[in-house]
């Protein structure tokens, strides 16, 4: 995969589960989250809708996601009232 920056964002991976995972996507009040955590939700849904092959190349995908960007986006975000 190209490391080439996309849309402003590390690469594309990173681009499109930002866009796809968390456009729109607030924290609760006072919560600030990890790039873990972003991580760990993207893998959980991954793991509930994909099997086999499917599972296998989305999972290679997301481990080229520069998590800590989009976790420093988020956290950025306003949450909302």
């Amino acid at each position: 995969m190209s490391n080439e920056k996309y849309n402003g964002w590390t690469n594309y991976a990173t681009w499109r589960v930002a866009l796809e995972y968390f456009d729109g996507w607030y924290r609760e009040e006072g919560e600030e989250v990890s790039p873990d955590y972003l991580k760990d939700l993207v893998h959980d849904t991954l793991e509930e809708q994909a099997e086999g092959n499917a599972l296998s190349y989305a999972l290679a995908f997301i481990s080229e996601v520069n998590w800590y960007e989009i976790a420093e986006d988020v956290n950025e975000v306003a949450p909302t009232d």
